[in-house]
């Protein structure tokens, strides 16, 4: 007796079922398309590392090649890619598309235990400062999901709209003990988001991103299924306090090394995520290396033209990226306005 196949072709259940789904998200992920993305990031990445101010065919510009562009250029990868996948975790863990860490308080509570460690501990070395700037962001994180939990209206505005509201809170504070121990230049400095100061020797500690955005491989089917709701996560046998507590874990360390090394990369979480689903569906398996392609793009693509523009100054890179990331945030809920998805 021959057994009905769903419309992808994929067997339900079984050994041979999963075997075709692993085929499926194969084929689905290496098309021509994903070669031609592979080859634009790395023509973008070339770019970046001949752009400058000094030629890197001169005397010294293998010198200051190996000091500054490749540096750089490593930041630029491992912090796209590492905040893109954040913002493919709390989209997940929150069900709601218009949540990141800057959306949700987050990165300013990060920015809040970098105050505090240089407040209390003026000489703290850059680790000391990124394993505060950690501790706060999982904390200020785990808070905003407490304040989740206890919001029976959940339209698809009420979710970032707490994150913003508690992120403004937390900044306030932030700012007023800057102001009295004469640390508001450098908290201006580490919200700045700029690739500028990143130079051999002050961005090794990025490598430790690179290790949450494999995690997000390994883990990736359990927070799909977090994904759909404590209830339904709990009755197929998921431990759903174990993967929140895990995918806060990742976010706050991503948050907190990227703020201490670069500072914040706004909307980067919200807008690489939606735009790979508006092409590509959910599937989260097959997505995820589009994530962190289109997140390595849109950040090198933002620093080229902040690096360009009124050269040879620079634009923060923050400053580029929240003016595409708002564009994109107006679009998305006027999008989801025309769905009728805003109703309260």
């Amino acid at each position: 007796m021959s057994t009905t196949l769903p419309q992808d072709g994929v067997r339900p259940e079984g050994t041979d079922g999963a075997l075709t789904t692993r085929r499926v998200r194969k084929r689905r992920l290496w098309t021509p398309a994903f070669f031609v993305a592979i080859l634009v990031t790395i023509g973008l990445l070339v770019l970046s590392l001949l752009t400058g101010q000094f030629d890197v065919f001169s005397e010294d510009g293998f010198w200051m090649f190996n000091i500054t562009r490749v540096p750089r250029t490593i930041a630029l990868v491992l912090a796209g890619a590492s905040m893109a996948m954040c913002g493919v975790i709390m989209q997940l863990l929150t069900q709601n598309r218009f949540v990141e860490p800057t959306t949700t308080g987050t990165t300013e509570w990060a920015g809040l235990g970098l105050i505090l460690v240089i407040w209390l501990f003026p000489t703290a070395s850059l680790f000391a400062r990124m394993s505060s700037a950690t501790m706060m962001a999982f904390i200020g994180t785990m808070v905003f999901f407490l304040f989740l939990r206890r919001v029976s209206l959940k339209s698809s505005l009420i979710v970032p709209i707490i994150g913003i509201m508690l992120g403004a809170v937390v900044s306030s504070f932030t700012t007023y003990l800057a102001l009295m121990t004469d640390n508001l230049q450098n908290l201006g400095i580490w919200f700045q988001g700029s690739f500028t100061g990143v130079i051999q020797g002050r961005y090794e500690l990025l490598w430790i991103v690179l290790g949450v955005t494999v995690l997000v491989f390994v883990v990736a089917d359990q927070f799909t299924v977090a994904g759909l709701g404590r209830d339904m996560a709990t009755n197929v046998g998921l431990n759903y306090s174990l993967v929140l507590f895990l995918g806060t874990a990742m976010v706050a360390v991503a948050t907190g090394v990227t703020a201490t090394v670069v500072g914040v990369l706004p909307f980067l979480g919200l807008v690489v995520p939606n735009i790979v689903a508006l092409f590509r569906g959910d599937d989260l398996r097959s997505n995820l290396s589009w994530v962190c392609l289109t997140g390595i793009c849109v950040v090198t693509v933002c620093d080229l033209l902040g690096r360009t523009i009124i050269a040879p100054f620079e634009i923060p890179v923050s400053m580029v990226l929240g003016l595409v990331g708002g564009v994109v945030f107006i679009g998305l809920l006027l999008r989801q306005r025309r769905k009728g998805g805003l109703a309260a």
